[in-house]
């Protein structure tokens, strides 16, 4: 057997072997996740959220705004529910002086909440007032932002990684 055949082979069974069999595909949102330890913090950005400067010092910046709209915040928070146990979901609050306050929790915040539960979560939305967040954002346990070009108001989240329980 030639010494190419023999590469061929070698990489062809690689690729086997690892094909991605999850929900969750993008590779730099993967390494990031499977980097981050308990209580490691992950923000799902709304399209608004200034990521470039609300960031913390050793986090990782994906930028996934495809045209406005697409995808959500909703569409990735599925898709990290797949892959990573959660213990804290921290929203951004609104203080009732905003001038972009309404009356009640905003519209996502109920799609949240049904993603929470389809994905059998018993996890509750904890709200961080807007200047908060941004600490909570900036601190050294932000591990990745993954900016979305959701038009929601107030659909930021702040994820805090769970543990890995044994099977």
């Amino acid at each position: 057997m030639s010494l190419q055949s023999f590469d061929s082979i070698f990489i062809f069974r690689r690729i086997k072997l690892t094909m991605l069999h999850t929900t969750l595909l993008h590779p730099e949102i993967l390494k990031c996740c499977a980097q981050a330890g308990h209580h490691s913090k992950i923000l799902i950005a709304d399209g608004n959220y200034p990521a470039a400067s609300k960031i913390g010092p050793r986090a990782q910046l994906v930028s996934l705004q495809l045209m406005p709209g697409i995808p959500t915040v909703a569409q990735v928070l599925k898709a990290i529910l797949s892959e990573v146990p959660i213990d804290v979901i921290n929203t951004m609050g609104i203080e009732p002086t905003d001038e972009y306050a309404s009356a009640g929790d905003p519209p996502v915040w109920n799609e949240f909440r049904q993603i929470l539960k389809d994905a059998g979560s018993t996890r509750q939305l904890e709200p961080i007032v807007k200047w908060d967040f941004y600490d909570a954002v900036e601190s050294g346990d932000h591990v990745l932002t993954i900016q979305t070009a959701d038009q929601a108001l107030w659909a930021n989240l702040l994820l805090s990684v769970g543990v890995r329980t044994p099977a």
